[in-house]
């Protein structure tokens, strides 16, 4: 993105896609040309919860939308819902588990932008 450039992003629901690591993603801004940031929107359903993993070289913000969660970071282990920011280093290891009966949903912004590259799937090791 050139400086002083401004865009608007219109995703659509349809892109929505499942990911491994056990949630629905829709990118909402995840583009080479604004390599700083990327925003995704995550859902969990109901009971379910994602896989032990970690980024590397990316810190990780959650924003929860909607539902309640017990998120893992490292040794924390919090209760979370609407409108609470859990921020999650570079390297930690994490899951979020849906604690409600509805799909939990959250925004995940990373820094420097989410590649799947960086992404450490840590069940696999524990398979």
């Amino acid at each position: 993105m050139k400086a002083n450039e401004i865009q608007v992003k219109k995703p659509s629901e349809q892109n929505e896609y499942y990911f491994k690591e056990g949630c629905y993603i829709l990118e909402l801004l995840n583009d080479e040309s604004d390599a700083e940031c990327s925003i995704a929107r995550a859902r969990v359903l109901a009971g379910k919860q994602t896989r032990w993993h970690k980024l590397l070289d990316t810190s990780e913000r959650y924003v929860i939308l909607e539902g309640k969660a017990e998120v893992h970071v490292g040794e924390l282990k919090e209760t979370v819902s609407k409108g609470n920011v859990i921020v999650i280093p570079s390297g930690e290891q994490q899951r979020i588990v849906n604690k409600g009966e509805k799909d939990l949903v959250f925004l995940a912004i990373c820094t420097p932008r989410f590649k799947a590259t960086n992404y450490v799937d840590l069940d696999a090791h524990l398979e």
